[in-house]
């Protein structure tokens, strides 16, 4: 089959390429949204070799799948929810290291750039310290920039949900970086007729 695949074809006409055997439309898919599944995978692991473990399951479970995609969800949605389950799936596997090994970044030569890298560090030993699940949806929407329609599509949950998720991953975030707990206050009392 021709590879000829135009010059800027959507993801769903490259699955439909692939689907009727243009393997290169893969190829097309895997280079456009490699960096992306890295970065999630990264941002719920922590580690770069566990990211690209993670990724790799991710478009081969992709690769393997692909024939079936119908085009219900976008197609990235589809590929976040399988590399968030691919990371689950290294979570489970995974026998628990201490936080502080998470890998740093090369060494920074401006002090604004280097208080912007110890503050990309504090978040992402603070994003390891609470529940997967408040961390895929931090991820998502706050630093991926996913709507949350298309969130709740590839985690496979109610809108409700995901906003909860939202809401408590920020406060659990702030309270792993060493913020105060969020106080609720008591409920006002109403007056009886």
């Amino acid at each position: 089959m021709s590879s000829n695949l135009g010059p800027d074809p959507s993801d769903l006409d490259l699955v439909r390429r692939f689907q009727a055997g243009d393997q290169d439309a893969f190829t097309v898919l895997v280079k456009r949204h490699e960096r992306r599944v890295y970065n999630l995978a990264y941002r719920m692991l922590g580690r770069s070799e566990e990211a690209r473990d993670a990724s790799q399951e991710a478009f081969i479970s992709c690769y393997r799948h692909l024939g079936g995609f119908r085009g219900d969800a976008a197609f990235t949605t589809w590929i976040h929810r399988i590399t968030v389950n691919a990371c689950y799936d290294m979570l489970r596997k995974k026998i628990p290291e201490p936080v502080e090994d998470i890998e740093l970044p090369a060494p920074i030569s401006s002090p604004d750039h280097a208080d912007q890298a110890a503050t990309a560090v504090d978040v992402q030993r603070a994003l390891l310290k609470i529940h997967p699940d408040y961390r895929a949806v931090l991820i998502l929407y706050d630093v991926q920039g996913i709507p949350y329609d298309d969130i709740a599509a590839a985690l496979q949950v109610p809108l409700g949900t995901v906003k909860s998720r939202l809401h408590r991953g920020r406060a659990a975030l702030g309270q792993a970086m060493g913020g105060e707990p969020e106080r609720r206050s008591p409920p006002s009392k109403r007056a009886t007729p």
